[in-house]
């Protein structure tokens, strides 16, 4: 789908901040499947955590990645996703070797552009949903960097910039 834009890349990189800026902007967002999945599995005790079984967490995004889309699919505008379906099958592949990217990639496109947050060291943090340190974050934004071409996608990294600055960039870029 053309209109579907993924923001993705390096964990603590500023997406959840610039699709808040283009959400309030106007344009329809979908959040984190990773950060919801979190918020249900910690309210129910349950073990599809990243800390606790990365496989099981990976294929639930999975299926929100899904379920996303398909929520999504009678918008006629643009719709930005934190992350999605490729992360998530990427996760899963990396942690069990499980061919999971390409049949679901090809089947479920998202538009040609994808826009991947680089490291910033400066603004990570960790939180009790991100536990993970900076160097797992640039670990899996650097599989996403070879990732997304390889599934014939532009991967365009966003500048280290305000906020404004990074949505103008990713409107512009796709001409809106």
């Amino acid at each position: 789908m053309d209109r579907f834009v993924v923001i993705s890349g390096c964990s603590g990189g500023g997406k959840s901040t610039l699709l808040a800026e283009l959400s309030r902007r106007g344009y329809a967002v979908v959040e984190e499947p990773g950060r919801r999945i979190i918020a249900e599995e910690t309210a129910k005790d349950g073990a599809a955590l990243p800390w606790v079984d990365m496989a099981a967490f990976a294929r639930r995004a999975m299926e929100m990645a899904l379920a996303d889309r398909a929520a999504n699919e009678m918008r006629v505008s643009w719709v930005f996703f934190d992350r999605g379906l490729i992360d998530a099958a990427a996760a899963l592949q990396h942690v069990t070797g499980e061919p999971a990217l390409e049949a679901l990639a090809q089947d479920n496109r998202y538009n040609r552009q994808v826009f991947l947050t680089p490291p910033w060291p400066e603004i990570y943090v960790t939180d009790e949903d991100r536990r993970h340190d900076l160097e797992a974050g640039i670990a899996e934004y650097e599989r996403l960097l070879k990732i997304y071409p390889a599934l014939g996608y532009e991967a365009v990294i966003l500048p280290k910039s305000d906020v404004g600055t990074r949505a103008d960039f990713v409107l512009e870029r796709l001409a809106v």
